[in-house]
């Protein structure tokens, strides 16, 4: 037990701060149905992003994983903050910890006004969780967008 406290404690002595870089390339907002309400359009938001970033500094010896997300945040047009994950990645393996990624959100980006017609625009931070075999989770920022995003007028063809 005192071998188990021991390593819990040493790894909060640790503090490495990984680097990358955030882009956002495009946002696309369209009018569709999602499947949890089939018979309501409702504004859905699509993001092409580009991320480069080297988690290796945060794997130890009680590393067991990190976990990646994106985040979008954003005031609603009620004034109420949204923080929603628009992608997410494991690093399991310190091998892995370099991160090169082009793509878009993995899960649904939406409001529940059903719409971002009069929403303000959007910051994009890149956010991570390391898992330690033994002891506390530790959170941190990895990246940022220099200046929010705003959200285009709807589109209503793809």
């Amino acid at each position: 037990m005192a071998l188990l406290a021991a390593i819990a404690l040493s790894t909060l002595v640790f503090n490495a701060q990984p680097t990358g870089n955030l882009a956002v390339a495009s946002v696309q907002v369209y009018s569709g149905n999602t499947r949890r309400y089939a018979t309501k359009r409702q504004d859905l938001t699509f993001v092409d992003f580009n991320i480069t970033a080297d988690f290796s500094p945060l794997f130890n010896w009680n590393t067991k994983q990190i976990f990646l997300y994106l985040q979008a945040e954003y005031n609603s047009t009620v004034g109420v903050k949204n923080e929603v994950v628009i992608w997410d990645r494991i690093i399991r393996r310190k091998e892995e910890a370099n991160v090169n990624f082009v793509g878009k959100n993995k899960y649904n980006f939406r409001d529940l006004s059903t719409s971002f017609k009069k929403a303000p625009p959007a910051s994009y931070t890149l956010k991570y969780n390391v898992m330690p075999y033994v002891g506390m989770l530790t959170y941190g920022e990895a990246a940022r967008t220099e200046k929010p995003v705003a959200f285009p007028p709807r589109k209503t063809r793809v």
